[in-house]
């Protein structure tokens, strides 16, 4: 099978597949029996429609879903200038435009609306401002030396983003539509994507509730909105290594919660604790979980580690999707490219002994092949960075040292990511590249 069908299988076992769950212990029986099914459920029930009773009969019927031939374009008349792009700071410039779509509980999803870019009116009382009922994903497009526009993987987003709704009570929607009215939107801001290598256009879709009362509750209003960032790369001088506090003191995750969906609730709490690594003198936290300290993720990002067998294959590790790890499109595709190398279709540099486990693994784990010297490196996987490679570990007033290369990467993180940013750039032909007519 060709390269370019090869994603496609990749897609299939993306979101909300959940990997076996190895239970060495009873803080890793993560989680019971419900809650697993419970994330299954999440995972693979698609899209719901919206139903409300009929006023007169009391009979359920289907609400609108999002149409994108509704429309509507109200050009910016004052449009700004992109800055140069080497002033670019993540996250801090945005377009002339953004996109907003409407939900009422008795009427379904409004009209789609691509306007200039600029405050919402919100009532105080909405309940976002509350109980934070707010979701979000992270998306890229990319333009190529000859200004074609792509999106990378944008169908993972829109199911992630289902997924996420419905662990929230917020209205979930048609993907395919979505994604459409995307295309439109960064279509008609094109020209605020960078060109040079490295640089991209940040997409930030959110789904917010914004029910003008107070009360715990599925919302009876909600917004869709989406709007862009034009960036540069993450590491602008270069790969540097970031080192990891190993934090027992604070939690990211548990079974049974949100940790497997992109919530901004899931984000707030952990601000205090990357300013506490911070004073340990770490860029960030390795999230850990349970008395045998599980490795989960790191920071923002999955985690990957790579180890070197008795047998001489070298091992690619990530935690399972078992309910506490949000997965990752990067993750994913890091995945994906791993296992097609195996199965013979080859990326360039990385070892032919390979092997991908999702399974769980210890700190101990990690520290014994650190003294063993089978701990080859371990690295972040991301939108934003794509891999952000890690060169210590603090754990417990030790620091275990991981190995890097002199461009601060290692033997399978360096191919893999430059093969995968080759492809978001188009230089490397897939599917998983979907373009912006």
């Amino acid at each position: 099978m060709s390269r370019l069908a090869a994603p496609l299988r990749a897609s299939s076992r993306a979101l909300g597949a959940s990997s076996k769950v190895v239970a060495s212990s009873t803080s890793r029986a993560l989680l019971r029996p419900a809650a697993r099914n419970a994330t299954r459920a999440l995972s693979t029930t698609p899209a719901r429609r919206g139903a409300a009773p009929d006023p007169m009969t009391g009979e359920l019927f289907t609400l609108p879903d999002i149409n994108p031939n509704n429309l509507v374009i109200k050009k910016n008349t004052n449009p700004k200038a992109p800055p140069p792009s080497n002033q670019l700071a993540f996250g801090h410039t945005f377009t002339d435009h953004m996109l907003t779509i409407p939900w009422d509980a008795t009427k379904g999803w409004g009209t789609p609306t691509i306007e200039p870019y600029g405050p919402f009116h919100l009532e105080p009382s909405s309940t976002v401002l509350h109980y934070a009922q707010t979701l979000f994903e992270g998306m890229k497009a990319y333009r190529d030396d000859n200004g074609k526009v792509t999106l990378f993987r944008p169908d993972m987003n829109m199911k992630r983003m289902n997924n996420s709704a419905q662990r929230l009570a917020l209205p979930t929607f048609s993907g395919d539509a979505v994604l459409e009215l995307i295309k439109k939107l960064v279509a008609l801001d094109k020209h605020w994507i960078p060109q040079e290598p490295g640089h991209s256009l940040y997409i930030r879709p959110t789904l917010i509730g914004n029910q003008k009362s107070i009360g715990v509750g599925p919302p009876n209003e909600a917004l869709l909105f989406v709007i862009c960032s034009p960036v540069g790369p993450y590491y602008a001088q270069g790969f540097k290594p970031v080192a990891l506090y190993g934090t027992t003191e604070f939690s990211r995750a548990y079974p049974g919660g949100t940790g497997a969906y992109k919530l901004g609730a899931n984000y707030a709490p952990g601000v205090l604790a990357q300013k506490f690594a911070a004073t340990k003198g770490y860029a960030q936290n390795l999230w850990l979980f349970g008395e045998e300290n599980y490795l989960t993720e790191v920071g923002t990002m999955n985690l990957f580690v790579v180890l070197k067998k008795p047998d001489g294959t070298t091992e690619l590790v990530t935690p399972p999707l078992d309910g506490m790890i949000l997965p990752g499109v990067t993750r994913d595709s890091v995945l994906a490219l791993a296992r097609e190398h195996i199965a013979g279709q080859k990326i360039p540099d990385l070892p032919d002994n390979l092997v991908v486990s999702e399974r769980p693994i210890k700190m101990a784990e990690v520290q014994q092949a650190a003294r063993d010297g089978t701990l080859v490196e371990m690295f972040g996987a991301g939108t934003a960075a794509v891999i952000s490679p890690v060169n210590k570990v603090g754990f417990k007033g030790e620091d275990i040292h991981i190995p890097t290369g002199e461009d601060g990467m290692g033997p399978l993180s360096r191919p893999i990511w430059k093969h995968l940013t080759g492809i978001q750039r188009g230089a490397i032909p897939s599917l998983w590249s979907v373009e912006v007519a």
